[in-house]
């Protein structure tokens, strides 16, 4: 089996987090998914999974934090261009998310952070492949 990552997020409302997410560019699976989770597939290893607040609290003891006041993780979503950076920043606008920090350019990395309807943060960037493959000053030496 392929190494893959599920990354479980309580959520207040799953069908309006569904709606978010799809309209970010995450694929619901309808076969995992009920009306106390959604499955979203980001890609073939990345998957978030959406679940009601007290369905989340069975696989946990500990206090659910607020997503909207306290910060419990920072998640990052990589992209191919600008544009899809871009791209995605306005869909979740458009959704129902709240852009936390604006689009910074810094020539080898591009990139932002917004929040979903229940503010869990995704930080987004893309970066020239010489700075993946050698480090920022490889890019900034071209």
């Amino acid at each position: 089996m392929s190494r893959l990552i599920f990354v479980n997020l309580p959520v207040t409302d799953v069908a309006r987090a569904t709606a978010f997410y799809e309209a970010i560019g995450f694929e619901k699976i309808a076969a995992f998914s009920n009306e106390q989770a959604s499955a979203m597939r980001w890609s073939d290893a990345i998957h978030v999974m959406l679940l009601d607040q007290a369905y989340y609290a069975t696989f946990t003891s500990k206090r659910i934090i607020d997503a909207k006041t306290e910060s419990g993780a920072l998640l990052c979503l990589s992209f191919d261009s600008r544009e899809a950076v871009d791209s995605i920043h306005q869909r979740a606008a458009a959704a129902g998310g709240h852009e936390t920090r604006p689009i910074e350019d810094q020539g080898f990395m591009y990139g932002g952070a917004f929040h979903d309807p229940d503010g869990h943060g995704w930080e987004t960037v893309w970066m020239s492949p010489a700075a993946m493959e050698n480090g920022p000053e490889a890019a900034q030496a071209k």
